[in-house]
């Protein structure tokens, strides 16, 4: 039964591997965004842009936001 399920499967193979491709760079993207210093980093350059005037409160806060919901998955 091993030779006939291999013969019938191994045309999926590349899409399996695909997949599993795609399902290691989503674990890997999650665990970026959730990552505490890359939050931080992120966070420093949104104060040093309203600092520097490149952006406005309103901007700032968005951002800010922004930057919460992504890194606590809401």
């Amino acid at each position: 039964m091993g030779l006939i399920s291999l013969i019938f499967t191994w045309p999926l193979a590349p899409m399996r591997g695909l997949v599993r491709l795609a399902e290691m760079i989503q674990d890997q993207a999650e665990r970026e965004l959730r990552d505490p210093a890359a939050v931080r980093r992120r966070l420093e350059a949104i104060e040093a842009a309203r600092q520097a005037g490149q952006i406005s409160e309103e901007e700032e806060r968005r951002a800010v936001e922004e930057v919460l919901r992504l890194a606590t998955g809401r």
